[in-house]
């Protein structure tokens, strides 16, 4: 089974997030993939076999299967549209949020993902405690999206894992208002096995919503401060979507000989 080792939301290798992409003829065990993706130690480990309507695309952590991942999403497109279906611009993934459609246009990747119902909660001294700075207003979708006065804060902020842990949403993400882009924004996984997911596409369908509305624009800029940082263009749509599109690099492609 090959397996390839993308990096997205950039166009420069060992930049941006990696992904593990793995194209099958039929399912192995969930436990497999799991231990699969356990091995590889990346946010994430996508799965994909054909179907007749497309592909089915599943998410693994190292530690359990997600609903939503949207850099192994575009790492899945890059794979299957550079290596698979190389005529098309266009590919369809099966999964369990749904149908999402991704689009090659030059060298971006478009991927249509739903928004969520974000609604605000108060600010605790849990929340201060875990990111080690105050936010100024915190609100809850699928994650916990903590809003930040500068850009500085977010960057240079030292979270506490444990405490992370404690306080709600599987993600708990840390943004502010950029200097150079609409917004920066940082993403903590450990409830998911990640400490600092280095660019989360999925938590952009609710920091982008964010800041689309606090700024008044439909287009929002995002980069995400990690050690690795990466861009994210996001395009606000109709009925509760949102398109987030950004570049990707292949950095290796590999053979995975033991038995799943």
């Amino acid at each position: 089974m090959k397996q390839y080792i993308v990096d997205a939301f950039t166009s420069r290798p060992f930049s941006g997030n990696p992904a593990a992409v793995c194209v099958m003829d039929k399912w192995p065990t969930d436990e497999s993939m799991m231990k699969l993706a356990m091995e590889n130690n990346l946010s994430e480990t996508a799965f994909i076999v054909q179907e007749d309507t497309g592909y089915h695309l599943r998410w693994f952590t190292p530690s359990t299967e997600v609903e939503l991942c949207g850099h192994a999403t575009l790492a899945s497109s890059f794979v299957i549209l550079n290596f698979y279906e190389t005529d098309s611009d266009t590919v369809r993934f099966n999964t369990m949020s749904g149908c999402l459609i991704v689009r090659k246009h030059g060298n971006l990747f478009e991927m249509s993902f739903p928004t969520y119902d974000l609604k605000e909660i108060p600010v605790t001294d849990a929340m201060e405690r875990a990111f080690g700075v105050r936010p100024v207003k915190a609100v809850l979708g699928l994650d916990l999206l903590c809003i930040f006065e500068t850009e500085d804060q977010v960057r240079t902020m030292k979270p506490d894992q444990a405490f992370l842990t404690q306080i709600e949403g599987r993600i708990q993400n840390a943004t502010a208002p950029g200097k150079e882009t609409d917004c920066v924004s940082r993403s903590f996984c450990p409830k998911l096995g990640i400490a600092e997911d280095p660019v989360c596409g999925s938590a952009h369908c609710q920091i982008a919503d964010y800041w689309s509305k606090e700024l008044g624009k439909s287009q929002i800029y995002a980069y995400q401060a990690s050690k690795r940082g990466g861009y994210l263009h996001c395009s606000m749509e109709e009925k509760n979507r949102i398109t987030i599109s950004g570049e990707a690099v292949l950095v290796a492609v590999t053979e995975i000989v033991a038995a799943l």
